[in-house]
């Protein structure tokens, strides 16, 4: 038997140029318990669909259910929002570069007292640790009363 048609047809399936009546014809051609030995390998994609049973068909009443959902009506959330909701972002943004600032802050106290000694008062030594503000100004006045350093104020008067 010559199986040119089907051949071509074949050709032109693999060429995606075939129409709907023609892939139908190749399925009838395929269904068949009498197949060509060349054709035999293809026989499988042709007749696929007839072996498999249909299990996911949708029932009769999908469209229904489908429809119905569709038109009911979705409740309306409406929420009201605050000025303190739409400044909530800005707030937290301030209170991290706040505690960032605070902790920049702590983290130089340790080295600011293990400083050098030598005072910011032109060059004398402290002799306190910084705890009071009287008790340093009391060291840099004896500082300058033992070295004969006259104030300016003093050096005016004679």
């Amino acid at each position: 038997m010559d199986y040119r048609y089907i051949q071509q047809l074949m050709e032109r399936y693999w060429s995606c140029e075939t129409s709907l009546e023609e892939e139908e014809i190749l399925r009838m051609f395929f269904s068949q318990k009498d197949v060509p030995a060349e054709l035999l390998r293809y026989k499988d994609l042709f007749t696929y669909e007839l072996r498999e049973p249909r299990t996911d068909v949708l029932g009769d009443d999908f469209d229904e259910r489908v429809i119905s959902m569709i038109e009911e009506p979705a409740p309306v959330k409406a929420r009201t929002i605050t000025m303190t909701h739409r400044l909530m972002p800005l707030f937290k943004a301030a209170a991290v570069v706040a505690i960032i600032l605070t902790l920049g802050n702590a983290a130089q106290v340790p080295f600011k007292q293990n400083a050098d000694p030598i005072s910011r008062y032109d060059g004398y030594e402290r002799f306190d640790q910084g705890t009071s503000v009287a008790m340093s100004d009391s060291a840099v006045m004896d500082t300058i009363q033992q070295s004969s350093i006259q104030p300016k104020a003093t050096n005016i008067l004679k």
